[in-house]
């Protein structure tokens, strides 16, 4: 690994979180994998060598459990969502070098030699442990087999992490009151025998690696709790039939015998996917075309992108699994935000989703939904999907700037020129086509996909502006030679928009690259330098680009997934009714849990009781300036904020650490009760409140430019 800029000599890999083999996907799934498939196409642009890999997760508890609900095979069960995603990935343009799964012979052979590794390195030791065990099943309870109570926050947790709460990874024996899945009895805890790996010895390797790592501020800022507090180790076995067996190891330094009929963590092996992709993908095309051993044991650029709900996972576990087995350490880690639905959370139960397979069922292009999940937002902040602003951002950029700008000057050029005229670029137009292929790359070196589509959307608003400030239709005929250069122009801008376009709308740009590019060269392998070479010399009639949406397709399209919705919740409720009130059965997991996270469509009831002005008036309610935002050591939720609130500078703790980007959080405004009496939370004073909106802590902030210490009437 370099840190140099890209492009560097070294070849890089970009991986995508393995989606759990386990139910269908809906937009809120493809973010990373659109997002990941855009990087890296960004990278090749730039002439960096690059593969583009991923996997379906076929093991641990959620696919067990809901194999075991169908009463199939584990492996049947995930075998066949394997093939539904590897079927629908290349439907959305995403497309992976190499898909593989976790539980082909590639991954479990380089699972075990890793593992085997690690403990003839005494990276790992045995420890006796409380393990949930149903005692009617005469089973033990494995992660998503138990729920229960979190430790820390208190709130509803199912086996490894606490979904519904502070979102903290999990280990076993900590779920406190536990309740077996299976049965829907109490659980007992039970001694038994697992591995462990030794996280904490590499406390001050993380300490140093979390200060080299690059790519989103939260995937930078988020770990450091962890990194820098009380780093614990990690138990990387379970009491599980499917998965991967722990290896045979002779020399190992782990004492005792551990019991024969554990598998591995789940987190053990996918993320050990990426290297098995990767040497497929090697093995497929040749070392000398691609080396995987050089990219993962030598110098590479490896980075990850995924979903935001895991980023412990790849920030702690993961690089010290690598450390400790003598393999690269990831460059960057790009860690998106989650996609909501109209401002709600996705909701599988109530079949409140947008799916994969609905979308192109609708008639809508891939290269659309690309185009606004991966450019409505920075990266690592949420994305609200709508069918109405769906529409607006089509028709606005992608129809009214992109598409009425290349069809224009295609048009004009065919009808006069038959093709590009002869000439040269303008001084003027080749600055700014420079111009917008540094922002380019600038984007990719900042890990930042919203930018890369508008540094092509821009050089297409720039191209409007230039054709209609120069009319060359009024020059034909009295300045013919204007003309053409006028219209050479606007074809080479066209040219460069498809270029800079392709990452993310891959299919749209080839078709704009069919009527510019050369017909020798394929934008798929061509560089940015390609902006800047001549266009075809001739070219047929242009086609429109994108077709516009219409305000009766949006309502139409709201109205099914309002019914559909209703009905589902009609359905879900006359279910809830029928049972025993027992609450045995646990909802099917999906990819991604925090974005397919159950959100109440009801807001609370307004409260009867009501204030007089006077009482209202009581509450001092000021304008603050975040100054400076860190966590609490110890505390899931909370964060300690320094807010200038015009007067003074308070000192106020606010549960907002895991629901935004503190690094972010310094120069915001904020909304501060300035007259709540002090508190003291986990040994830290504070004096205010902040105040924020919803589950999700929408911070309240001003609209103008108010000052500190404004007082909110």
């Amino acid at each position: 690994m370099s840190h140099e800029e890209f492009p560097t000599e070294n070849p890089a890999v970009v991986t995508c979180g393995l989606p759990y083999a386990n139910g269908d996907l809906h937009v809120g799934h493809l973010r990373t994998y659109v997002g990941g498939d855009a990087y890296a196409r960004s990278l090749r642009k730039l002439g960096q060598q690059t593969a583009f890999v991923s996997g379906s997760d076929m093991h641990g508890t959620p696919v067990a459990v809901n194999a075991e609900k169908e009463g199939v095979d584990p492996e049947e069960f995930a075998l066949r969502w394997h093939d539904q995603y590897e079927a629908t990935f290349p439907r959305f343009n995403v497309d992976f070098d190499n898909y593989g799964h976790t539980h082909d012979e590639t991954n479990t052979e380089l699972t075990q030699d890793i593992v085997r590794t690690l403990d003839q390195e005494g990276h790992v030791y045995e420890k006796v442990i409380k393990v949930a065990y149903d005692p009617d099943a005469d089973q033990y309870l494995p992660d998503r087999y138990v729920e229960g109570t979190c430790p820390y926050c208190g709130e509803k947790a199912r086996g490894d992490e606490c979904d519904e709460g502070c979102q903290r990874h999990l280990e076993p024996g900590e779920v406190e009151d536990p309740v077996s899945t299976i049965t829907g009895n109490p659980a007992q805890y039970r001694e038994r025998t697992h591995k462990f790996f030794r996280v904490s010895a590499f406390q001050e390797y993380l300490q140093e690696f979390i200060d080299r790592l690059e790519g989103t501020s939260n995937a930078q800022n988020q770990p450091r709790e962890w990194i820098e507090g009380d780093l614990q180790d990690w138990c990387i076995t379970r009491d599980l039939d499917w998965g991967i067996d722990y290896p045979e190891v002779e020399g190992g330094q782990s004492e005792g015998e551990a019991e024969d009929d554990l598998v591995l963590y789940v987190w053990v092996d996918a993320p050990i996917e990426y290297v098995a992709s990767t040497k497929q993908y090697s093995e497929r095309v040749g070392s000398e075309a691609y080396d995987w051993e050089q990219v993962w044991k030598e110098a590479g650029e490896i980075v990850h992108v995924i979903g935001r709900d895991i980023i412990q996972h790849h920030t702690v576990f993961w690089p010290a699994m690598l450390n400790g087995a003598g393999y690269e350490e990831p460059r960057a880690v790009m860690a998106s935000g989650f996609v909501t639905l109209g401002g709600k959370g996705f909701s599988t139960s109530r079949n409140r989703a947008v799916w994969a397979d609905e979308y192109l069922d609708e008639g809508f292009h891939p290269d659309l939904l690309r185009y606004y999940i991966t450019t409505n937002g920075g990266f690592q902040q949420d994305v609200d999907f709508s069918w109405a602003k769906f529409r607006e951002r089509v028709n606005g950029e992608l129809v009214g700037t992109v598409g009425n700008f290349v069809y224009r000057s295609l048009l004009f050029a065919y009808r006069n020129y038959e093709g590009t005229p002869d000439g040269e670029v303008s001084a003027e137009v080749e600055e700014r086509i420079e111009a917008a292929v540094a922002d380019f790359g600038e984007a990719v070196n900042e890990y930042d996909p919203k930018a890369l589509g508008e540094a092509a959307v821009s050089l297409a608003r720039f191209g409007n502006e230039y054709i209609q400030r120069n009319e060359p239709w009024k020059l034909t005929d009295d300045e013919p030679d204007r003309a053409a250069q006028v219209i050479y122009d606007c074809v080479q801008l066209a040219k460069a928009v498809a270029v800079l376009l392709y990452p993310i709308a891959p299919e749209k740009s080839a078709q704009l690259w069919g009527d510019v590019g050369p017909a020798d060269e394929d934008l798929a392998e061509v560089t940015t330098d390609a902006a800047l070479t001549p266009p075809a010399t001739t070219f047929e009639e242009p086609t429109e680009l994108f077709e516009k949406i219409e305000e009766e397709r949006v309502e139409a399209l709201n109205e099914k997934l309002e019914a559909r919705v209703a009905e589902a919740t009609a359905d879900e409720g006359e279910a809830e009714g029928e049972g025993d009130g027992s609450d045995a059965e646990t909802e099917s997991d999906d990819t991604d849990a925090a974005e397919d996270s159950d959100v109440s469509d009801e807001f609370e009831p307004i409260v009867e009781e009501r204030i007089g002005f006077e009482e209202f008036q009581d509450v001092d309610l000021r304008v603050g300036r975040v100054e400076s935002a860190e966590g609490i050591e110890g505390a899931d939720k909370l964060a300690k904020l320094t807010v200038d609130i015009g007067v003074e500078t308070r000192q106020i703790v606010a549960g907002i650490k895991q629901l935004h980007d503190l690094g972010e959080l310094p120069g915001k405004k904020v909304v501060v009760v300035a007259n709540l009496e002090g508190a003291e939370l986990f040994g830290v004073e504070s004096n205010g409140m902040v105040l924020a909106a919803g589950d999700e802590a929408d911070l309240l902030t001003t609209h103008g430019d108010a000052e500190p210490g404004t007082r909110v009437r």
